[in-house]
């Protein structure tokens, strides 16, 4: 998987086009309550892709000292990400299991944060579910990597189908967890409770 390169922002940028987008749908961005919104918009998207400005692989540093061999899982992890067709949010939980090889453990929190790094980019729930599970998988070494994520769109709520309460679930599956469909039934009776 290759890096991406970290853009610079530009809030400037950002700003203007939403001036351009108050003008088109016919309101005056210059009236009382909308003065400001220009920036905050910008605010609101540059704390949305952070991510995109970030390296996860900063995070798979094991524990010294620390090993162990049965699985390990971090269930709903909140997330919040933009879809990179509307630029409208989705937000849902993300599930996070591995198997440990040769007691090579992270700490819990780094799988939330790897969760949020990724999360953080303009995305579609696919590929930023392959992304999480690509990543540990490759920088862990583990014996196996699951990532399930569920998510609720905004551009399928708000716009288009107009579906509220429609969650997408997307999952990787990668190593052990592929392999052997016990593991792989085992980590879903975790995650589902």
């Amino acid at each position: 998987m290759a890096r991406r390169s970290k853009p610079k922002l530009d809030r400037k940028k950002i700003a203007a086009g939403v001036r351009l987008i108050l003008e088109g749908i016919g309101d005056d961005p210059d009236r009382d309550g909308l003065l400001k919104t220009p920036e905050r918009v910008a605010d609101f998207y540059a704390e949305l892709t952070e991510g995109m400005r970030q390296d996860a692989q900063e995070h798979l540093v094991p524990l010294p000292g620390d090993s162990h061999d049965e699985m390990v899982l971090v269930k709903d992890i909140s997330i919040a990400s933009v879809c990179e067709h509307h630029l409208a949010p989705f937000v849902g939980k993300c599930h996070i299991a591995y198997i440990p090889k040769n007691g090579k453990i992270i700490g819990l929190s780094k799988l939330a944060r790897i969760a949020e790094i990724f999360s953080r980019r303009l995305q579609v729930q696919e590929r930023l579910t392959q992304e999480i599970a690509n990543t540990l998988f490759k920088g862990l070494d583990p014996i196996g990597v699951m990532v399930v994520i569920e998510a609720e769109h905004t551009c399928m709520t708000l716009r288009g189908v107009k579906k509220p309460g429609a969650i997408t679930i997307t999952s990787a599956v990668l190593g052990g967890f592929r392999r052997d469909p016990r593991t792989r039934a085992e980590a879903m009776s975790l995650i589902r409770g």
